[in-house]
């Protein structure tokens, strides 16, 4: 039974939200703030409202990806600021998904459960070594040219996909379904910055992810 913590100030919302997790058989413990969350036992994903006392969601956010213990645990934020500036700032801070207020306790199930799935460990690719680029999905680490790269969990996922299709040609949408899990219509913007922050921390390395206009990004060359 997944483990789910929900952060939200608002106590008519935490408890709706939780009465719904757990007669969807999730095992569930609400927070009105982020005080003392990262020190609870780590959970199997995250529920995040922005708007919070303290530190923020977006704050939160930072803090457990920025967590070796915790970075790799799914995130989903719950607020009514619901401009595309604010998804993107999510998503880009490694957000997994974005979901709007007033929400369906139905689309809420549904969405964290497709997040719950996607965040299975990946099994095709235990190692991958192309050109001077190493990539081991066991330890969750990069090497260019012999040397460690830090990357985000998003930004991983995103070379991995990369790397499993060399000279592929992946389109903006695909690469969004197949690394974020769902269709936004920030998707552009968001591939684009990630590619961007890609190629700067791999360095020379980095230009083997190339741009194929009109089309998307592909690895190889």
């Amino acid at each position: 039974m997944s483990l789910i913590y929900c952060v939200e100030d608002d106590e008519s919302i935490r408890e709706l939200i939780l009465y719904a997790l757990k007669n969807a058989d999730f095992n569930v413990k609400g927070f009105e703030s982020g005080q003392g969350l990262l020190e609870e036992s780590k959970p199997d994903l995250f529920l995040l409202d922005i708007m919070l006392p303290g530190d923020d969601g977006y704050e939160i956010l930072r803090k457990i990806r920025k967590n070796p213990q915790l970075s790799h645990v799914p995130v989903i934020m719950l607020t009514s600021k619901t401009s595309e500036f604010d998804k993107v700032k999510a998503l880009d801070m490694g957000a997994d998904d974005y979901i709007d207020k007033p929400f369906g306790v139905m689309e809420l199930i549904s969405r964290i459960k497709a997040v719950l799935r996607r965040s299975v460990p990946k099994g095709n690719y235990d190692i991958i070594h192309l050109h001077e680029i190493h990539l081991d999905n066991t330890k969750h680490t990069v090497e260019a040219k012999g040397e460690i790269i830090v990357l985000t969990p998003k930004e991983f996922d995103l070379l991995y996909y990369l790397m499993t299709n060399p000279e592929i040609v992946l389109s903006r949408d695909k690469i969004m379904n197949e690394v974020w899990g769902f269709d936004f219509e920030g998707e552009s913007r968001t591939v684009d910055v990630h590619i961007r922050t890609l190629r700067m921390k791999l360095g020379e390395s980095g230009e083997k992810i190339q741009t194929v206009r009109g089309l998307g990004y592909k690895f190889g060359g």
